[in-house]
């Protein structure tokens, strides 16, 4: 029996407060109520409680040494607690949850919050490399904070990752069927950003990634067959070769016949399956050489697509149907480091060939510039490797220059002239 109006006489005071906080300390660690505790610098008071309870003057001098087992062995007797000091700490200052315990409790709860991602990697052979990554567990416990978060977490991402790859599905609708809020998987959302770190581990591979966070996450969820949205992602282009037959044709061919750029929403492409004659099709970075082009050639001007700088879902999406269709692809872009860095994200994604776009293009250029004084100005920002041509990077470190695709355009134009009818 417990005599709690005693033990709080004797050793609830302010004075003992100091001692039973690092008693908790150690019960909290797992260490047994044993042995000695030292306080330092003890003030009157405290040695005065201790005295109190044990009997006698626990000694002088800087420190106040407590026998823990004797204190023990003082409460159990007494009848102030049948448990001993252990009992009292907690009959005074509370029950003490062993850490020890609590972590392997929490474990355990973390564990079982995330076990249906490593069961959907068990069925899902492509996503069993991201389930089983330990930097994976660590996104989602960061992303959702506590267990029962990450379990409801975990039980919306499955759902989606199991819909996973789409065909052509509009996300808030993706996220309606599965979640049940068409909301779920709207930017910022943890969802959201936990589905797309699944969906770069597997369905988009090494290519680089726009910079443009937006443009990431519209290309990331592309890559999975889902659509942010089918109209505000457009490409330019003039003369598609497109095939009687499909809706893209009755679309572009009028356009076509005029010479007249058209501009393509993902949307058009998504829909009708459209299909494309085995040509070869230019590809360009600015819209001011697809307007030149048209201009100055007009319906006989052969395919051009421009991708408008960073290329967009609708964009990569046309030029995965011109190759799927046997279409030869040629790209020119900007001398500049973001020109490389979006050719290099295009190179990762469709195969094309390089258009007057290598070292000894680029060599050419700034030496028949120097020669005319003129240069398309210095060459600034972050330095980045070429991946169709090793030795570009470092033509481009050494000369220092920029060359922009409206410094070159007569000759791209020049080039277009040639290539009518192939």
């Amino acid at each position: 029996m417990t005599d709690v109006e005693r033990l709080r006489r004797q050793l609830g005071g302010a004075e003992t407060e100091r001692l039973f906080q690092r008693l908790r300390r150690r019960i909290a660690r797992g260490q047994p109520l044993t042995g000695t505790l030292t306080l330092d610098g003890p003030s009157p008071d405290e040695r005065r409680a201790v005295e109190r309870v044990l009997g006698r003057p626990p000694g002088r001098g800087s420190t106040l040494t407590v026998n823990l087992d004797e204190l023990d062995r003082i409460i159990r007797r007494s009848g102030m607690h049948p448990d001993g000091l252990t009992g009292a700490v907690e009959a005074l200052t509370g029950s003490v949850a062993v850490l020890a315990e609590v972590r392997a409790a929490e474990a355990a709860a973390w564990r079982a919050a995330l076990a249906p991602v490593a069961a959907l990697g068990g069925v899902r052979v492509e996503l069993a490399e991201w389930c089983a990554a330990s930097g994976t567990a660590a996104l989602l416990r960061r992303l959702a904070g506590t267990p029962p978060a990450a379990a409801r977490l975990v039980t919306d991402l499955v759902a989606i990752l199991a819909a996973l790859p789409a065909d052509g599905e509009p996300l808030a609708r993706l996220a309606a069927r599965t979640t049940g809020d068409a909301h779920a998987l709207d930017a910022g959302r943890a969802l959201e950003t936990a589905a797309r770190s699944a969906i770069r581990a597997t369905w988009w591979g090494d290519a680089p990634l726009p910079e443009s966070a937006a443009e990431q996450r519209r290309m990331l969820w592309y890559a999975a067959g889902v659509f942010l949205d089918d109209l505000s992602s457009t490409v330019l282009a003039v003369n598609l070769p497109t095939v009687a037959g499909c809706r893209l044709h009755d679309l572009a061919a009028p356009a076509a016949a005029l010479g007249e750029p058209v501009v393509v929403t993902l949307r058009q492409l998504a829909r009708g399956e459209p299909r494309f004659a085995a040509r070869t099709v230019h590809v360009c970075e600015n819209p001011t050489v697809l307007a030149a082009a048209a201009d100055r050639l007009g319906p006989t001007c052969p395919p051009l697509v421009c991708v408008g700088g960073q290329p967009s879902t609708a964009a990569l999406r046309l030029l995965a149907g011109l190759v799927q269709s046997g279409a030869r692809l040629r790209y020119h872009g900007d001398f500049d480091w973001g020109g490389l860095r979006i050719a290099n994200l295009l190179h990762g994604r469709v195969p094309w060939q390089p258009w007057r776009y290598g070292t000894a293009d680029y060599l050419a250029w700034v030496a028949a510039r120097t020669a005319l004084a003129g240069t398309g100005g210095p060459l600034g920002g972050t330095p980045t490797d070429a991946a169709w041509d090793p030795g570009l990077a470092a033509a481009m470190l050494t000369a220092g220059v920029r060359v922009e695709e409206e410094l070159v355009l007569d000759d791209l134009i020049t080039d277009l002239s040639a290539a009518e009818g192939t």
